[in-house]
């Protein structure tokens, strides 16, 4: 069996579903000796990572690939236009953008009314 190179993300699903398997009880498919998990433990993170190490967990990742295409790219086709119609377009844009936006005024403070908020001074109310 060749050897996988496994991504980080698919190295932590396996060994995950592997301890997993272990904590509940599954039969271990290496021989590790009893002063060995005793030095780890009985960590079953730590078990499956032995035997991910060792090649010897029956689990293949199947990674799909993306399809290869033959032939050359075709660049869409955009009409050519002229400089005046350019302008012509940008004008009418221009003109559509006036009519329907709304103008905007710098505010006055005489148009701001006191409108009952209190500037922060005494109110006069004990």
């Amino acid at each position: 069996m060749t050897q996988q190179i496994l991504t980080k993300y698919e190295r932590a699903r396996i060994l995950g579903a592997r301890a997993l398997q272990i904590a509940m009880n599954a039969p271990l498919l290496i021989k590790i000796k009893k002063e060995d998990l005793e030095k780890i433990n009985f960590d079953a993170l730590k078990i499956a990572e032995i035997e991910l190490d060792s090649d010897v967990l029956p689990i293949s990742i199947h990674k799909p690939m993306p399809k290869k295409r033959e032939g050359q790219l075709k660049k869409p086709k955009t009409p050519k236009m002229d400089d005046t119609k350019k302008e012509e377009s940008e004008e009418k844009l221009e003109k559509e953008i006036i009519e329907e936006g709304e103008i905007m005024e710098l505010a006055q403070p005489e148009d701001e009314g006191d409108e009952g908020f209190d500037s922060g001074g005494d109110s006069g109310e004990d």
